[in-house]
């Protein structure tokens, strides 16, 4: 069990993000990966439908910041300002020089208007390529560019031996584990399009079976090996292929082979004590995926200490709350404990605008408040309910410092009451995490006692072929947050610069 038990407080700094542009702020309400394979292209449209929205607050932009802790359920008051000057020990100093200079590379581009948009219209041929010259599992020269450079930054490996070596390298900087997902993506060819068309989709078929279940059986499996006790395994329901698309669709239980499947993932997992987050998806698909997260977690989170199963819960909607609020009271009816994954969300172009919050605020507001009564174990305005609250445990899965600093605050005023566990992406908001993994290391120093927090990275394996799809929305992701991917351009150059500094005796 992941706890987080009552230390001297440790605060994150104080400093406050830029405004945000309609297009970048966008990814502020995207966890990382955490972010969805469609999120990233739709995003253009959604900031034009907000420029016609202009006679209202958007959803992407808010010029005053959200409610203090104090507002929160079980927090004490506001956050201090840090005094920067009794913090001697740079947290971005934990990271490997060759970290720095490959995030510092990579956020240079990504920030760059004349360098992003050729290196996207290359990562988009590389990630749809059927010509040799351009597959990088097929081309070794351009396999070794690209795994030296973009692959390093945000994959695991592309075998056993590779992922272990990242997760261990990655556990010697101070995180706590990894979130490690499977890059490989079913791909449906020309000629099953057409079984498919032919084929009752209402029936498990041979096809289905060789084809589209077993590889991402498999592949998931393998995945959990991989996994340390401890970490975390993402999953996608829909990587199943096309049977479970339309069971989802239509809030169907998942037919013979496939629940078999997923029950033995499920029981892998529990046995080498490795917790399973099983994404979020788009709308039309969410009431399905809650049904069957809500299914496994009945069986398999059994324990108070831990839960095995996680679902996703997605704040920019605004039924958020009642759905976080209706899953705890089946987990207070029934006994069971509720594993929580809170993100901002991923599918702002593809799902229905009324689905969403009005605007930035309302949806850090809720993000907020229900992260806090989780936390807490506290029913509160946003997360209702009667009587005791229920086991439950949380992933908070964000590169939003506010966000991050809130719930510190809790932990670190010992109201903490539930496990929780600190998310953001491989090569991403290295910032964010480096700071929590810093004033974890300072806290152990001044008190041998004092747990680490538990600061996980998410990241995928798989070849650099299979990974190039992964890639190219995490690329997209960089472009849509210009402002963040800036401030990690500079905290990497401000931290290069303080160790050149430091070499010649000048820090």
């Amino acid at each position: 069990m992941i706890s987080v038990p009552g230390r001297r407080a440790i605060r994150l700094p104080g400093r406050r993000t830029a405004s945000l542009s309609s297009t970048s702020s966008i990814s502020l309400l995207r966890t990382s990966s955490l972010a969805s394979p469609t999120s990233s292209s739709c995003l253009f449209a959604m900031a034009n439908t907000t420029r016609k929205h202009h006679s209202r607050r958007s959803i992407h932009s808010s010029e005053r910041r959200t409610s203090t802790v104090a507002d929160l359920p079980g927090t004490l008051p506001p956050i201090p300002p840090q005094d920067v000057a009794a913090s001697n020990r740079a947290p971005l100093s934990v990271l490997p020089l060759s970290m720095i200079l490959r995030s510092l590379a990579t956020t240079v581009v990504s920030s760059s208007p004349i360098l992003l948009p050729p290196s996207l219209r290359i990562m988009v041929a590389l990630a749809h390529a059927k010509n040799p010259v351009l597959n990088p599992d097929m081309n070794p020269l351009l396999r070794f560019f690209l795994k030296k450079s973009f692959y390093a930054q945000f994959c695991a490996g592309e075998n056993a031996a590779e992922v272990r070596a990242t997760i261990s390298r990655l556990k010697d900087i101070g995180f706590t584990g990894v979130i490690l997902g499977y890059a490989k993506e079913v791909v449906l060819e020309s000629s099953d399009a057409k079984d498919m068309a032919k084929a009752n989709l209402g029936e498990e078929t041979a096809r289905d079976i060789e084809k589209e279940i077993n590889p991402w059986r498999d592949g998931t499996l393998e995945t959990v090996r991989l996994a340390e006790p401890g970490d975390f395994v993402a999953l996608k329901f829909t990587g199943a292929g096309s049977l479970a698309l339309h069971q989802l669709k239509n809030r169907l239980l998942p037919s013979q082979h496939l629940g078999e499947s997923i029950d033995a993932i499920c029981e892998l997992a529990r046995d080498r004590g490795v917790r399973l987050l099983f994404d979020a998806e788009q709308d039309m698909l969410q009431d399905g995926i809650d049904d069957w997260t809500m299914k496994f977690a009945r069986k398999y989170n059994d324990s108070p200490e831990t839960a095995t199963i996680y679902g996703t819960y997605q704040a920019y909607k605004k039924n958020c709350p009642a759905v976080v609020s209706r899953h705890l009271a089946d987990a207070q009816r029934e006994g069971f404990t509720l594993g929580v994954k809170l993100v901002r969300g991923a599918y702002l172009g593809s799902d229905p605008r009324e689905c969403f919050h009005d605007t930035k605020e309302d949806t850090d507001a809720c993000y907020n408040s229900i992260a806090s009564s989780i936390l807490a174990r506290q029913w509160s305005a946003t997360v209702q309910g009667e009587g005791e609250f229920p086991n439950a445990h949380i992933v908070l899965a964000t590169h939003n410092v506010e966000s991050v600093r809130r719930a510190r605050a809790i932990c670190d005023a010992g109201g903490a009451k539930s496990d929780i566990a600190f998310a953001q992406l491989q090569g991403m908001a290295d910032e964010v995490s480096c700071e929590l993994v810093e004033a974890s290391q300072s806290a152990q120093k001044e008190n041998a006692n004092a747990r680490p927090l538990p600061v996980y990275k998410y990241l995928v394996w798989g070849t650099t072929g299979e990974c190039m799809k992964y890639l190219l929305r995490r690329a997209q992701e960089n472009k849509d947050a210009v402002q963040r991917t800036r401030n990690g351009r500079d905290a990497m150059w401000g931290e290069l610069v303080r160790r050149c500094k430091s070499v010649v005796g000048m820090a």
